[in-house]
Parts: C-alpha cells; structure tokens; sequence
C-alpha cells in the first residue's frame, strides 16, 4: 500500500517529489492501538519515528506517584518520536492513544538512510524542534508567572488556533478534552480548572459538553490573555 499521498500533506514530507514520497512510503510499517494503548514509556530505547495517519496520541510526563502533565495532544499528520533518533538517547515522555489509532513508524537506520538522499526533509525536522523548543519555554513561562485563569486561557486559544474549525456557536476544538486532561495541559488542578470552565461558560464566552469545547467569543478570551 502506497502512503505518497498521505506522506505529500505532512509539513515535515511536503516539499519532497512524488518519487521520494514512494520511496519513503515503502519504508514505513503500519500498526494500530487501541485507545489507552501506550505506544511508549519514557525510558525505553528510541527505535522509530511515527507519523499519525488515524487517531489521536497524547504525549505525557509521569511522576512515581502517578501524576500525570499532558505535554502535547497529536493528531492525523502529526509526527513524535524524532528525538530519540537523532540523540540515541531514551524516550524523553510517554505516548498514549488517546483513542483507536494507526501509526506509521519508520525505524532508526531507514531514516537516518533517507536523510542522506533526501537532506531537505532535516528543514522540516529543524521546523519541528523549533516548535517543541518554543512550546515548551511557553509551557515554563507561563507555569511560572501566569495565573491559572491566563494560563487555561491560552492553552484553549492555542488549541482552538491549531485544532479548531468553525462552528454554529464559535470555534469548535476538535479533540474532545476531559477536566483531567486540560487541566494537564494547563499545568493546573481539575478543580482550577473546572472552577474558570464554568466561570467562562457562565460568561457565555465558550460552551462545554460532553468534552467539546467551543469557544463562543474568542475575540475576547484573546483580551483577556494579553
């Protein structure tokens, strides 16, 4: 099965020619998760480099005494897994899914083969560590001089920027997010959390049901975050 069509719209493979997508393509292995699957502890050796094609894959922190922060949430086209093959070191988190998931992975010496005859894939590898360097400082900042009401503010309009489609009410975020889990990704407590949820729904600036968020006014929230 040829996955060049797929490969042809991830930032990291876009600018490759149709030849190199094959190519690429006849390098990867397909494999499902069930959701709640760990698809990798930290800690374990780095073999591979997976590219989501179905599903959704959390990546997170745990703690011995089984505190969990939510890093990242990633969906269809998004990519994790590249550190540990370009540092050999371990796995620097967990990854999850979230739900029933298919992954290609794409094993250490392949890439590290198609590197060498495709050099303008590493572009799009630099791009990406950019953005985790810069969403992780992000993370720290915020965690250490903004309140929880700014902090949960922001990881809504940021999830809403890179998730979100339009809706009847707003903006939709795609992914449906427990307390639990947004309260993760905020660095937060549930209980934070739920209490500025029902503030901002009380305000009528976003709606939560069932997990859905929909952020009604965001124009506002936006205020609200500078």
């Amino acid at each position: 099965m040829s996955y060049a069509q797929f490969l042809a719209k991830v930032p990291m493979f876009e600018h490759l020619a149709q030849e190199q997508l094959e190519h690429l393509s006849g390098l990867l292995h397909a494999r499902r998760y069930p959701k709640g699957e760990v698809i990798f502890h930290e800690g374990d050796v780095g073999t591979a480099l997976f590219i989501i094609r179905k599903g959704q894959v959390a990546i997170r922190l745990s703690s011995l005494d089984g505190k969990e922060a939510t890093l990242a949430l990633l969906e269809r086209g998004d990519f994790f897994g590249e550190l540990a093959l370009l540092d050999g070191e371990p796995r620097s988190t967990d990854a999850v899914a979230r739900e029933e998931t298919e992954l290609l992975s794409l094993q250490q010496e392949s890439f590290h083969r198609f590197l060498e005859s495709s050099p303008q894939v590493a572009l799009g590898l630099l791009a990406s560590l950019s953005r985790l360097v810069r969403r992780v400082t992000r993370l720290v900042h915020d965690a250490t001089f903004l309140d929880a009401r700014t902090r949960l503010i922001r990881v809504l309009l940021e999830l809403a920027r890179s998730q979100g489609r339009p809706g009847t009410d707003g903006v939709v975020i795609t992914q449906k997010l427990t307390q639990a889990e947004l309260a993760n990704l905020c660095g937060l407590t549930r209980e934070s959390t739920n209490k500025w949820l029902r503030f901002f729904v009380r305000e009528g600036l976003l709606s939560y049901e069932g997990g859905q968020i929909t952020l009604v006014h965001p124009e506002r929230l936006l205020q609200d975050a500078e």
